[in-house]
């Protein structure tokens, strides 16, 4: 495991659910909006698996879930004795991924390992490679939106709305991409001031994010506009 970082209380990120986030480094994808740009290369200042698991142990009681993000925590091939071990101490996991590794991610929902995945949809198909800086992973994108589609595990869909990537098109086309999710969230982008590329681009109006809301509403089972 990788490990960049961990927040040691959260009460946002995971519905319901008092918890911890661990943010795991290395990404596949180059996202020029992604927020978390120094998670996005491996360095040698990581946080080791056992630090993370021996907070976790001393937090039993006082925490009820561990929320994994990048990054991209399905890189790490040893991901699922990571989830196990915390699995095995009670605590509730929320998964978010950008779903370009279905198999692995198919491997721990059949194993049980996880109570809640975020996935991000980048944008609409014909529109994916603008979004996420790298012209792959579609396929494997959809395998992974397919699958959460069938609702063996509670999930979510989001996309960060970002002027100069998405468009009124390119969002009716992702909605219909998605169709008859369980939730959706519209994310207003925000320059975090540690955005991987950041020129060019802008957030949309609250006016315009409602206006989004408006198009992609139908096609899913409820959406969201979710400001940070």
């Amino acid at each position: 495991m990788h490990i960049g970082g961990l927040q040691k209380l959260t009460l946002l990120d995971f519905p319901e659910v008092v918890s911890c986030i661990v943010f795991t480094k290395g990404c596949n994808f180059r996202c020029p909006f992604c927020h978390n740009a120094s998670l996005v290369e491996k360095s040698e200042e990581e946080i080791s698996p056992g630090e993370v698991l021996s907070f976790l142990k001393k937090r039993q009681g006082l925490l009820d879930g561990v929320v994994i993000t990048g990054g991209e925590p399905l890189l790490n091939p040893d991901i699922p004795a990571f989830l196990s071990e915390i699995k095995d101490m009670g605590y509730k996991i929320k998964l978010d991924t950008n779903g370009s590794s279905p198999k692995l991610l198919k491997e721990i929902i059949s194993a049980g390992l996880l109570d809640y995945v975020a996935m991000d949809i980048k944008n609409s198909p014909g529109e994916y490679t603008l979004a996420t800086g790298v012209d792959k992973f579609l396929k494997e994108t959809q395998e992974s939106k397919d699958f959460l589609l069938t609702g063996k595990v509670p999930y979510e869909f989001r996309t960060t709305v970002v002027r100069g990537i998405h468009t009124k098109e390119s969002m009716l086309s992702l909605a219909k991409w998605i169709e008859g999710a369980d939730k959706y969230y519209l994310q207003q982008y925000k320059d975090s001031g540690e955005i991987l590329s950041p020129e060019g681009l802008s957030s949309f109006s609250n006016e315009e994010m409602e206006e989004f809301l408006t198009i992609v509403s139908p096609y899913t089972k409820s959406s969201f506009i979710r400001n940070f």
